[in-house]
């Protein structure tokens, strides 16, 4: 990874209808984003020369545009093309983060609402590698939950929703480990920090039915198509924190490592297993596949 003179790695963003180099400066004290979170988000990746499923992490940063009451202004066919420009100015091997962003300017009508009228935008890519396969990842209970879409815009890739799983990694983090596992507010699990979540037993893999308590991420569908079409049986329900603690395996998806495998939940140490290695190996298959 390169870092460049301002100490981040490097990094090209589309702002006002130009290209500028390094991390760029969008938001001012009175940006409607800036002290009343009107940001929403997207992230795809670059990797291997792939990039995988690109069209619906574009297509979700428009619906999430509308779930914040933004105007999404920008074309999927824009994004597409601004992406492909972006992705010219790295190394065609270079492991990227691909992020397009919304957010208000101003204030609309009422003292906190954002005014659509005043939507901004850009795309921002930056290298960051993809985690190594080696190692998987140790999680435990947080104690923190998430929200309900009666609290929060959960249809939403937001940045408000951010803070509480940021809260849920540090907290983990200063108990050793890497990340938690959220429940809903009814008590079952939704997802950790920064993951959709997997667990296999018996034969069969399980995975945390959407109840718009957690986004029903991009690649957590990705595997789940490529597993039932590889003949795996995938349960989309209702778990418990117990039914991880006794499970033969986990694993979790999502766009910053795709497919990780978790190696301890509190004290019980796992190994990467057959379920795991499948939808790894399948999404790998898939990305190459030009998807």
């Amino acid at each position: 990874m390169v870092v460049g003179w301002d100490g981040w790695s490097k990094t090209w963003t589309f702002f006002e209808g130009a290209w500028h180099e390094g991390n760029v400066a969008i938001l001012g004290p009175r940006s409607h984003a800036t002290w009343l979170a009107s940001t929403v988000f997207d992230g795809a990746r670059a990797f291997e020369g792939t990039t995988p499923d690109l069209d619906r992490h574009l297509e979700r940063v428009n619906r999430s545009a509308t779930a914040m009451f933004l105007n999404p202004v920008v074309s999927e066919e824009m994004w597409t093309d601004l992406v492909k420009q972006g992705l010219a100015r790295f190394d065609r091997k270079a492991e990227l983060y691909i992020k397009p962003m919304y957010w208000a300017e101003r204030n609309g009508s009422s003292a906190i609402a954002p005014d659509p009228d005043s939507t901004c935008w850009c795309l921002s890519l930056y290298e960051l590698p993809m985690p190594a396969e080696t190692g998987g990842l140790s999680i435990t209970l947080s104690p923190f939950r998430r929200p309900t879409m009666e609290c929060m815009p959960t249809n939403a890739k937001a940045a408000c929703l951010y803070p509480n799983n940021a809260r849920a990694a540090l907290e983990a983090k200063s108990r050793g480990f890497d990340n938690a596992l959220l429940r809903d507010m009814l008590g079952n699990i939704a997802e950790t920090a920064s993951s959709n979540v997997f667990l296999a037993k018996d034969g069969v893999v399980f995975t945390p039915a959407p109840n718009d308590t957690f986004l029903n991420g991009i690649t957590r569908q990705r595997v789940i198509t490529l597993l039932r079409d590889d003949g795996v049986t995938v349960l989309e329900t209702t778990l418990t924190y117990r039914d991880f603690e006794q499970a033969d395996e986990i694993f979790t998806s999502g766009n910053y490592g795709k497919v990780q495998s978790v190696t301890r939940i509190d004290d019980r140490a796992l190994q990467p297993g057959r379920f795991y290695r499948k939808a790894r190996d399948l999404y790998w298959s898939f990305a190459h596949s030009g998807g």
